[in-house]
């Protein structure tokens, strides 16, 4: 199977929102789910875009996605990706499509100057983890991820301990 990687088109939106759902019930997180057709759409589409998304097609079947935006490293002075999703559909997955994606994926990285592609993966994926440590990349055990939620950024943005 080869699967056709391309960027996405505002068209594949409410089948990008399908595979995101499915991705925020395999995290374990469905209710976390806050993305909007139009919210994603603006995201990708606007100009510029604020991040982008690739698309993995077989059959004419939207069956996975990489969701990524840009970076920058103070240290090397050079620009990042980050991968913010990468999911493949079940039935899927060990096909190649993962594979194809992040291989796309490196090829942008590549074009673009990009020093590195980053991104956290959960310490309960093990085939996950096996998947990207077979494509060489390192799993960091050292760092802990921080999130500043919105209410947190309204708080400190207006002074309140």
């Amino acid at each position: 199977m080869n699967p056709i990687i391309r960027d996405a088109v505002a068209a594949d939106v409410p089948k990008i929102m399908e595979l995101l759902r499915l991705l925020a019930d395999f995290d374990g997180c469905p209710d976390a789910f806050e993305a909007t057709p139009d919210s994603l759409s603006e995201a990708w589409f606007s100009d510029p875009p604020k991040a982008c998304v690739l698309v993995a097609e077989v059959d004419r079947q939207l069956v996975g996605l990489a969701t990524y935006y840009l970076t920058f490293s103070t240290f090397l002075s050079r620009p990042g990706l980050w991968l913010d999703d990468l999911f493949v559909r079940a039935e899927y997955r060990s096909r190649g499509v993962g594979e194809a994606l992040m291989m796309r994926l490196a090829r942008i990285a590549e074009e673009r100057g990009c020093s590195r592609i980053e991104w956290m993966v959960d310490s309960r994926n093990a085939r996950g983890i096996a998947f990207y440590e077979r494509h060489h990349a390192s799993v960091r055990h050292t760092y802990r991820y921080v999130r500043l939620t919105r209410e947190g950024i309204e708080r400190l943005a207006s002074g309140k301990p």
